[in-house]
């Protein structure tokens, strides 16, 4: 198959299809089984390890998100007056390298608990054993462009995946953009959007609850009443 085409199927196409599913099977999801929204704890077995790997993953993994969100998304014009692209992708780099290598030694302790206890083991649906699978080698690939985005510190590469990112967000996609990109960071885009494609079927679709939980901030006053 032409390498156009399938740039334009993994790229322009699948991103959407994965957003899709993420929108429509969370939603059918809540409807149909709410018992089932939640992220399945296993906290009564081997608590401390948990709570050491569950809090390194948490706390790195919002840090890489919101970090992919706000470097990417953020407008050029935004930007530019203060950082340029160089010093952006610079700064991008450090923070994402150092929240990401917190996330994945997490990750791996929270997979060696689940994996090496044969109580939590056998406690585990394989969509959870996936799961962890999944984003580890995520993490690591992200990892992985560190190095490769230090041989070249002239900030196109980072202008242009975040000019791709963009396209997608605003429904233009580029996929044309993404044709001259090294495959480590094409594998990391694609297991991204494959993230969002499994999320509504795994335990990765507790992710809608912590985001509404903004909502608390805002909720009504509680009446507390003494006897």
């Amino acid at each position: 198959m032409d390498q156009n085409v399938v740039n334009t199927l993994l790229f322009g196409i699948y991103p959407y299809v994965c957003l899709t599913i993420l929108l429509l099977g969370s939603l059918i999801r809540f409807d149909r089984e709410q018992y089932t929204w939640k992220s399945d704890s296993s906290q009564l077995l081997r608590r401390k390890l948990l709570r050491l790997g569950s809090n390194l993953f948490h706390f790195g993994i919002l840090i890489v998100v919101a970090g992919h969100f706000v470097g990417f998304l953020a407008p050029h014009w935004m930007v530019s007056p203060f950082l340029n692209a160089s010093q952006h992708q610079m700064l991008a780099m450090a923070a994402g390298g150092a929240a990401g290598i917190v996330a994945i030694v997490g990750l791996s302790i929270l997979a060696y608990r689940r994996l090496s206890d044969p109580r939590i083991r056998i406690n585990s649906a394989r969509a959870d054993i996936v799961v962890l699978a999944v984003l580890w080698v995520q993490l690591a690939l992200g990892l992985l462009t560190i190095p490769m985005s230090m041989s070249h510190m002239d900030g196109v590469m980072f202008e242009t995946l975040s000019d791709y990112v963009k396209g997608i967000v605003t429904l233009q996609p580029e996929a044309g953009l993404l044709l001259a990109v090294p495959l480590v960071y094409k594998v990391h885009i694609a297991l991204g959007f494959t993230i969002f494609l499994i999320s509504p079927f795994t335990r990765l679709v507790h992710i809608w609850s912590g985001v509404s939980t903004v909502g608390y901030l805002a909720r009504p006053q509680q009446i507390v009443r003494k006897r």
